[in-house]
């Protein structure tokens, strides 16, 4: 009697194909990680490591890399979507010419006619949600990093940053070091990007001990097209300021920002004369919001003769979002400087210097109450000063008040 034949067994499809199939669909649709996940019935790591990738060291130290299987998605309009590719499979039913498909997607011709050849399949036959997994595929990074292939250079790299050195200063060195070997040189954004790698082993260190800032995970940024302003009302830039404040020619112009106290928590507002460094000193008693700042600015320069209330300059910080209200009460536009600046309000920085000899850094400066800020104020405002011929800010105030009839006295 002959034993039954057991038929051979076919291999199948791979553990998790159609999952992973589906997993990719809803992500390349704009389904959340998490949501997806449920949908597809795995855990949500195990869908962090479809779409992340991950590095693996064996126990011999060979290096394994599983590819991502989702592609970054791109918002630049440089490659093609998928709906793109439906399209381009509609003209070709329809049996369009590659330059009436290009013109219609607003494309070249070469990059239409690249796509057919690349991503067709095996007959010949351009199906767009093939096409669309294998440009995908191709988009994702398939080799280790160099960090992780090359032992001399990760050697270097991580005694540096043992010894605290940046990843800038690490990247700019190895050039000076090894002018004539390639193979040790890598950018500071690899670096970056090494130490903040989810599974990565490529250096052995935690971002919070080697890097000045701390952090254990990198700070998000956005293009600068996608940047939105800290204001409602739009910024007048310092570069618009007429000429008279530049020169201090003429008196009226003033410049001012916030002196921070310990942790940022208490501030006192500084606003100085460009041409007789006469200074004022604001009491912000409550803390330092836009509302707060600018009301008390409002008082403050409600002080001033209106001929002495030509302009004022202020950087980009969020105290002076409302501004418009500023100039709405007082009738002096707000002049912006450009972000990083501060030699842009060189009059008030050099105050602001002079005043931490009263004030200084780390201190509560909520302690100080308006007299004794204008204590203060009067005191520096009564130095001779030799930019201004020996004179004091305040006798060359007077002297403008002076000139200036039927307007109230500086109180």
């Amino acid at each position: 009697m002959n034993p039954r034949r057991v038929p051979p067994r076919s291999p199948g499809s791979p553990p998790l194909a159609q999952q992973r199939q589906l997993f990719l669909e809803l992500m390349n649709n704009g389904v959340p990680n998490t949501e997806a996940c449920l949908r597809v019935g795995i855990n949500r790591r195990t869908g962090n490591r479809w779409r992340h990738g991950r590095t693996v060291v064996t126990s011999v130290g060979s290096v394994i890399v599983y590819p991502p299987i989702v592609a970054p998605r791109s918002d630049t309009g440089h490659f093609l979507t998928r709906g793109e590719r439906e399209l381009i499979a509609d003209g070709i039913v329809a049996g369009d010419t590659v330059r009436a498909i290009a013109e219609r997607l607003e494309r070249s011709p070469s990059t239409i006619s690249r796509e057919i050849r690349r991503n067709s399949d095996e007959q010949g036959r351009y199906l767009p949600f093939g096409a669309h997994r294998q440009a995908l595929g191709r988009r994702t990074r398939t080799r280790p990093g160099k960090l992780a292939t090359n032992v001399e250079l990760r050697a270097t790299v991580q005694a540096r940053l043992d010894t605290r050195w940046s990843p800038k200063q690490i990247a700019e060195h190895l050039g000076i070091d090894y002018p004539d070997h390639s193979h040790m040189r890598v950018s500071h954004e690899t670096i970056y990007q090494a130490l903040y790698a989810k599974n990565g082993t490529d250096l052995h260190r935690s971002p919070a001990r080697v890097l000045r800032t701390g952090r254990l995970r990198r700070k998000g940024r956005r293009r600068a097209d996608q940047r939105s302003s800290r204001f409602v009302e739009p910024m007048v830039m310092i570069t618009e300021r007429s000429t008279e404040a530049a020169d201090r020619a003429v008196a009226g112009h003033w410049e001012g920002d916030l002196l921070m106290g310990e942790k940022n928590r208490s501030a006192i507002a500084t606003i100085v004369e460009r041409t007789t460094r006469f200074t004022i000193l604001v009491h912000l008693p409550g803390g330092h919001t836009a509302e707060e700042v600018s009301s008390a600015v409002i008082d403050a320069m409600a002080t001033l003769p209106p001929g002495l209330r030509r302009s004022l300059t202020w950087d980009q910080g969020s105290e002076m979002s409302c501004h418009a209200d500023v100039t709405a009460a007082t009738g002096t536009p707000i002049y912006f400087c450009d972000p990083g600046s501060p030699w842009q309000r060189p009059t008030n920085e050099n105050t602001n210097g002079l005043l931490r000899q009263y004030f200084p850094k780390g201190t509560n400066l909520r302690i100080h109450d308006a007299h004794q800020l204008q204590a203060v104020a009067a005191e520096l405002n009564s130095r001779p000063r030799e930019v201004l011929g020996w004179k004091t800010p305040t006798q060359l105030l007077e002297q403008l008040k002076a000139s200036h009839a039927n307007v109230p006295a500086l109180r």
